[in-house]
């Protein structure tokens, strides 16, 4: 039977080709702070002189790993070689000389490739080995539009490595719940999934995996947040856990993604503690990180929306320089102006025109003012949409009672 000397083993933890490599063994001191560290998802110290190949593929130098692979044709190394080359003739080599957990190993990587149309059998795979085999089983559920037998295998799959390899563990409940989102899934199931997949992650590892849970958690608990504090400083947590991977040097439109939200989860929450002014002035900053990313030519949609979202916190957060807040608002507003079509976008339109005629009020100069908000209005009554009206008719008898008071 062919065995693997080395358990647990860090399969899955990496992306391909490098997740379904098996490390040999080592007897080197090097070899266990490694090992530890592999299954964390993080770059060894120092690497064992028999892994040097593995950590070639980590580099994405697939031709150096090939070279640094042992002369020795033993089994490992020839299954080693086969993830790394992918040849299909070696797929029929391999699978009359492999047995156990080494031959399932083979065979959810030929499945992978393309080489086999089915993936290999469970029988006799434990761990982490069991838990990519059925993962393997998982997508070929999906290919077959099985979505339920697909959540068994995935569920299945987190049991078998949360005991070995958590952070497999946590991978794969990433992909339980992306797979519910993307099938109109139970909400609460799919939180539970991805908070699932950030606890399975150590936070010191910084995988993208608990990012990507952390960033669409958060999504999800401000969208159905109804203006919840709770629920939004929650989002706001795990925006702020995204960002500690999402950088603007190396992901930047993630980055500014995250930003964006972290804004508007800060600007919904209600006004009602001290800390208030200081999340109100976080949020001007997170939106202007954003804007630093999005560009109006490549990026016109989140850069319109991130500008308009910046006007509209400029005029609510508190200030030392209030008016400086407005006057930056008001330029923001007639820029988005110009670059709006009334005709084609009429709400778009006049609830800029709106937020407009609003901050001129703020800043006195009323009779501006009245002219965007009559403007709105007529937009609004031309669309029929009467609770924004009846706003527009309260800014409008705002600056009536004003200008009576200086009279």
């Amino acid at each position: 039977m062919n065995h693997l000397a080395v358990r647990p083993q860090p399969l899955g933890v990496f992306a391909l080709p490098t997740g379904y490599l098996v490390l040999p063994p080592s007897d080197k001191p090097t070899a266990g702070p490694a090992l530890a560290a592999l299954l964390r998802g993080e770059l060894p110290a120092e690497w064992p002189p028999e892994w040097q190949f593995y950590a070639h593929a980590l580099a994405g130098e697939v031709s150096a790993a090939l070279a640094a692979l042992p002369p020795a044709n033993d089994l490992v190394t020839r299954y080693n070689r086969y993830v790394l080359a992918g040849a299909p003739a070696d797929d029929l080599t391999l699978h009359t000389l492999l047995e156990g957990e080494l031959a399932c190993l083979q065979g959810v990587a030929a499945f992978t490739m393309g080489h086999r149309r089915e993936p290999p059998p469970l029988a006799g795979a434990t761990g982490e080995v069991r838990a990519l085999a059925l993962v393997a089983h998982a997508a070929a559920a999906i290919e077959q539009g099985d979505i339920p037998a697909a959540d068994r295998h995935f569920a299945e799959a987190i049991a078998a490595a949360a005991p070995v390899s958590p952070v497999l563990a946590g991978q794969i409940a990433l992909n339980r719940a992306e797979l519910a989102m993307q099938h109109g899934g139970e909400l609460t199931l799919i939180t539970r999934w991805l908070q699932q997949a950030i606890d399975y992650t150590p936070p010191k590892s910084l995988l993208e995996v608990r990012a990507r849970a952390a960033a669409q958690l958060g999504q999800l608990l401000q969208e159905h947040a109804n203006g919840q504090r709770g629920p939004l400083q929650a989002a706001v947590r795990c925006y702020q856990e995204a960002l500690r991977f999402y950088r603007r040097e190396t992901y930047p439109l993630e980055f500014a993604l995250i930003q964006n939200n972290l804004a508007l989860a800060y600007l919904a929450m209600p006004m009602t503690e001290a800390g208030d002014r200081l999340r109100g002035a976080i949020a001007v900053q997170a939106l202007r990180a954003a804007l630093s990313v999005y560009d109006p030519d490549q990026h016109p949609h989140e850069w319109t929306s991130a500008r308009l979202n910046l006007a509209n916190a400029l005029q609510y957060v508190h200030s030392a320089h209030p008016a400086e807040h407005l006057l930056e608002a008001v330029a923001i507003y007639e820029d988005l102006l110009q670059r709006r079509d009334p005709i084609a976008d009429p709400a778009g339109y006049a609830r800029i025109l709106a937020n407009l005629g609003n901050a001129l009020a703020h800043l006195g100069i009323f009779a501006e003012a009245r002219e965007r908000l009559l403007q709105a209005a007529q937009l609004f009554a031309q669309i029929g949409d009467e609770p924004a009206m009846m706003t527009v008719r309260e800014l409008l008898a705002n600056i009536e009672q004003h200008e009576a008071v200086g009279k």
